[in-house]
């Protein structure tokens, strides 16, 4: 990051840390995303079973990876008050948290997956494969934490394109090995979904080891010489990244937890239905990277410019941001209503999935809509290091607003199915706005907060 003096300019900085995240993004997600589709060649079982788990994963990684998204404001803001010189010691507490919260979900998880899935109205085939699918992932859970710290770290100093070509290398070998376990090739046995956990997880092991050499051998990080000295664990660090990060993990496990409350309350419903919404929703998340990663760079350039108490500049870049993914949000919405049938066709082969696909697709429009106000409005507050307000407005516009109005709709009316997507499209749109309003005050009380500064110090 460095300091610009025209809306130009900053778009074009913005721009430039903002496409590399996206293709990281898209990387990341695209594990998941070949995990389902090619699960889905698979049988239908494979895709349910698959499509269960990673509704069951998605919300506790996200939310608990959240925490560890604290450290891009606090490094971009180290970095724009040139306190350079406390970044490593912030950096290795990080991966110490991160090696913590990784090991806690594993154990966490041994104890409570069955139950949930027993909880299920599930087919034995599809929990079985859910399970196995979990089980398989854990293998990977400890780098994929410790990777999300370094990537932050790596994020933090504008250096986005690196994060962005350690993902794209990983990528195909998640795909070949995806092939190869999947389907039984080369001498593996046909696992089935089981074999895109497994695939994944040897994923998250070479995209970790890629950034930890980029980090200790590449400039500029290299000159921080991170692990050449061994810091005790500080729990006063971990305090500091906690009562920033937490609000931040919360948030977006209320987010992303409420799509996988749905999927449990729409287990009553046949394999083809539960495939349907699954495929849907995998390609909506698909849709939600791009206001997610021009939220990324946001709390980048918002941090680095609150960091130096340059408010205008800070908003500035806010707006930017803004405007960039509502453009995006009508763009791919005009896509997706002219090719939802090509959509479809990518995750089944199955003639009735493909069409419950193509109308639940229609809904994911509205949620892009929505997110593309909402997500990047999320990643500014958080470049002002202002996280708690919004915990509260996610928890009462998706659980207290979206999930019981999605409820009523699907039980009590004809819409059935549907209506849980008609409750989250009005919960999204409700965070939404709150969200507007409340970057509306701290962006005054920011300002009001550096006029004070300069006037202190004449």
């Amino acid at each position: 990051m460095y300091q610009t003096h025209s809306m130009g300019k900053k778009t074009r900085l913005l721009i430039s840390i903002l496409i590399p995240i996206l293709i990281t993004q898209l990387g990341m997600y695209a594990m998941n995303f070949f995990d389902t589709v090619m699960s889905g060649h698979a049988s239908a079982d494979d895709l349910a079973g698959v499509a269960i788990g990673s509704s069951l994963w998605t919300p506790i990684f996200t939310g608990l990876s959240g925490i560890l998204l604290s450290l891009t404001p606090i490094i971009s803001q180290l970095i724009g008050a040139n306190k350079r010189e406390n970044i490593p010691f912030s950096l290795m507490q990080a991966i110490y948290l991160a090696v913590v919260i990784a090991v806690a979900v594993m154990v966490i998880g041994g104890l409570v997956v069955n139950p949930i899935l027993n909880a299920m109205d599930l087919s034995p085939q599809v929990q079985d494969i859910a399970y196995r699918y979990l089980k398989a992932l854990a293998w990977g859970m400890i780098p994929l934490f410790v990777y999300n710290a370094l990537r932050c770290f790596i994020d933090s100093h504008g250096q986005t394109r690196l994060t962005m070509i350690i993902t794209l290398t990983a990528l195909p070998i998640n795909i070949i090995f995806n092939y190869f376990m999947i389907f039984g090739k080369m001498g593996f046995p046909r696992l089935g979904g089981v074999g895109a956990g497994y695939a994944s997880a040897i994923a998250y092991w070479i995209i970790t080891f890629i950034a930890l050499f980029v980090i200790i051998y590449k400039q500029p990080f290299a000159d921080y010489k991170v692990f050449k000295k061994l810091y005790r664990v500080s729990f006063a660090s971990w305090k500091e990244q906690l009562k920033i990060g937490v609000p931040i993990g919360f948030s977006i496990f209320f987010e992303t937890s409420i799509f996988s409350a749905v999927t449990l309350f729409m287990s009553k419903y046949s394999t083809i239905i539960v495939a349907a919404h699954q495929s849907a929703m995998n390609f909506a998340s698909a849709l939600y990277m791009i206001p997610l990663s021009i939220s990324m760079a946001l709390t980048i350039a918002v941090g680095f410019e609150a960091g130096a108490a340059r408010f205008q500049d800070a908003k500035q870049y806010s707006y930017i941001g803004i405007a960039i993914a509502i453009s995006m949000a009508i763009i791919f919405a005009i896509a997706v209503f002219l090719l939802n049938g090509q959509i479809a066709k990518l995750y089944s082969t199955d003639t009735q999935v493909r069409h419950m696909i193509k109308e639940f697709v229609i809904y994911a429009i509205f949620f892009q809509i929505s997110d593309a106000l909402g997500a990047p409005i999320q990643g500014i507050l958080r470049g002002y290091k202002d996280v708690n307000i919004t915990l509260v407005m996610t928890l009462v516009s998706y659980w207290i607003i979206g999930l019981p109005l999605g409820y009523i709709l699907a039980n009590f009316t004809p819409l059935e199915p549907f209506g849980y997507w008609i409750g989250l499209i009005v919960g999204l749109a409700v965070g939404a706005i709150c969200l507007f309003i409340r970057l509306s005050v701290v962006q005054r009380r920011f300002r009001r907060l550096i006029l004070q500064r300069k006037q202190l110090e004449c």
